[in-house]
């Protein structure tokens, strides 16, 4: 049987997805590709995990965790719902939109592959917000993705327009690590948003897969269709302990702490990049975006020398990398690797 292009576009976004950490190579000393907190892992977090009982599966309800999570938010525990993952969320909503009928994505003109990826594996029509028209009257629905602090530039970034109609998703993997300015999100736009959230990143611990929304306001229903299709047991043990300790005092004080520690680091890393003649893109987050001359041959110099860079061509952006922050240390490393050329 012949593909249809549908299919075959679906399956050519698929095998463009691309990521920064770890690839068939393995691990690097100094990974400055991924957007993992570098004080991590969270000790509270780590310990909690380390303590799961991986011999009895969750409460596949996910009750005590639903609570828990929604007296951490101040929401109704109805408006939880656990994801394996925050890409396991982003193509079960997409699923659920296309169910509904939705036949259109607009997404950030620079953004996470996945909301795209998601999209056309349910053949949607996918518009970028730099050349996407806003909704008007009588425009079929879409699917609308914003994420704040955004990703690769790490900005906080305005609210996207969308109609009534409109099903619209914040990420919000990168607020925890916001370490300046403050969001254009009002309570408001929050309670008619679905809110997708994956403390891994700010703790530390990105190898553990868990994450959860939370639903607008009067969405029972639709919570109830986005659990109807997830798997028994989307949430594993360690998923649920990594969660729940997202929700402790402990977590939140090391956190608050570590992004004392990243500031300083941060100032210290762009004071390097200048240094290095790189041009150093603004940013609210623990990772930045810089211009610089990164040649495959010269990816390939720093990955034997340990150092990883991720290269935003994926993200739009041919020219630039994406640079976590990292200790000193690893700045120092760097530094040596780039000039050695």
């Amino acid at each position: 049987m012949t593909a249809s292009p549908a299919d075959i576009a679906a399956a050519t976004a698929a095998a463009m997805r691309v990521h920064g950490g770890p690839d068939g190579g393995g691990p690097v000393r100094f990974d400055f590709s991924t957007n993992a907190n570098a004080c991590g892992p969270c000790p509270a977090a780590l310990a909690a995990v380390q303590l799961a009982d991986a011999t009895r599966y969750p409460d596949p309800r996910y009750t005590a965790l639903r609570e828990r999570l929604a007296a951490f938010h101040g929401v109704a525990p109805g408006r939880i719902l656990p994801a394996a993952s925050a890409s396991e969320a982003i193509f079960r909503i997409t699923a659920w939109a296309a169910q509904r009928g939705i036949r259109q994505a607009r997404i950030p003109a620079h953004a996470y592959g996945d909301y795209a990826a998601a999209a056309a594996a349910w053949r949607m029509a996918v518009h970028r917000a730099d050349t996407a028209p806003g909704p008007s009257s009588g425009a079929a629905p879409a699917l609308v993705w914003a994420c704040d602090p955004s990703s690769p530039l790490g900005r906080s970034e305005p609210v996207p327009p969308a109609g009534p109609c409109d099903l619209l998703v914040l990420d919000r993997a990168y607020a925890p690590l916001r370490l300046s300015g403050t969001s254009a999100w009002t309570p408001a736009d929050l309670d008619r948003a679905w809110q997708l959230w994956s403390p891994n990143k700010a703790l530390g611990l990105t190898g553990l897969r868990a994450a959860y929304a939370i639903a607008p306001k009067d969405s029972g229903a639709s919570v109830a269709a986005l659990d109807a299709l997830a798997p028994s047991w989307p949430v594993g043990a360690h998923g649920v302990a990594l969660l729940q300790a997202w929700c402790e005092d402990a977590t939140q004080r090391w956190l608050a702490e570590s992004l004392d520690t990243l500031r300083v680091w941060k100032a210290r890393q762009q004071a390097i990049c200048d240094a290095l003649g790189w041009v150093v893109l603004p940013s609210d987050t623990p990772f930045l975006c810089v211009r610089l001359p990164l040649s495959p041959a010269r990816a390939a110099a720093l990955r034997r020398a340990g150092i990883q860079l991720r290269d935003a061509t994926s993200f739009g952006m041919p020219g630039h990398a994406r640079v976590s922050v990292q200790p000193p240390a690893a700045q120092d490393a760097l530094r040596a690797a780039w000039q050695a050329g």
